[in-house]
C-alpha cells in the first residue's frame, strides 16, 4: 500500500523526487549561466581573464563575472 497525499492524491514518495528534480534543474541553469558568462568574459575581456589565471587570484575574474551578470539582469529588467 502506498501512502498518498490528502489534497492531490499524489504518492508521497514521488513528491521527494520532484523536489530533487527541481533542485537539479536549478543547479543546471545556474551552472549554464555562469559558464556562458565566463565564455563571454573570456571573449570580451581577455586581459582580466589572463591576469587572473596567471596570478592565481580569481577575485578580479569573479568581480567581472558579477558585474556582467548584474548588467545582464538589469538590462532584462529594463525591458519589463
Amino acid at each position: 500500500m502506498v501512502a498518498t497525499e490528502n489534497y492531490t492524491g499524489e504518492p508521497v514518495e514521488r513528491r521527494g523526487w520532484s523536489r530533487f528534480a527541481g533542485v537539479a534543474v536549478f543547479i543546471t541553469v545556474v551552472a549554464a549561466v555562469v559558464a556562458g558568462a565566463t565564455i563571454w568574459l573570456l571573449l570580451t575581456d581577455p586581459v582580466t581573464t589572463a591576469l587572473a589565471v596567471e596570478s592565481g587570484d580569481v577575485t578580479p575574474l569573479v568581480r567581472e563575472l558579477a558585474d556582467f551578470l548584474y548588467q545582464a539582469i538589469a538590462g532584462l529588467l529594463g525591458y519589463l
